[in-house]
């Protein structure tokens, strides 16, 4: 290890509890498929709703949700609501997620065959 760089200290106890209520939420397919889609930018819930399949309504509730977590961030425009990341953690959190469930899965993953999302 080398002397300039500091050693990690164990996580304090609320950002342990932090954590797991980030894993908590995302233990649901549709806010992971949320996450997921807003990987390549800002969309309106409207869109949202139509790209994860499921009705307005449920996904208003899904971001809600994701927001109290500050996993998303807002934009208002109009009488609009634009959803977008909250920060690239959330991104390579998600990205990680699902490259490991390739891995999982068995085969050679997509990420490793040229087929990355």
């Amino acid at each position: 290890m080398r002397a300039d760089r500091a050693v990690a200290a164990e996580p304090a106890d609320d950002e342990v509890d932090l954590a797991v209520e980030i894993f908590r939420l995302l233990a649901d397919a549709t806010r992971v498929r949320l996450l997921s889609t807003l990987r390549d930018g800002e969309l309106s819930v409207n869109d949202l709703a139509e790209r994860v399949a499921k009705p307005q309504a449920a996904v208003s509730q899904h971001l809600a949700k994701l927001r109290m977590g500050r996993m998303v961030t807002t934009r208002r425009q109009g009488n609009q609501v634009f959803y977008r990341l909250a920060n690239d953690h959330v991104r390579t959190l998600v990205v990680d997620a699902l490259h490991h469930a390739e891995h999982a899965a068995g085969g050679v993953p997509a990420h490793h065959a040229g087929g990355a999302r």
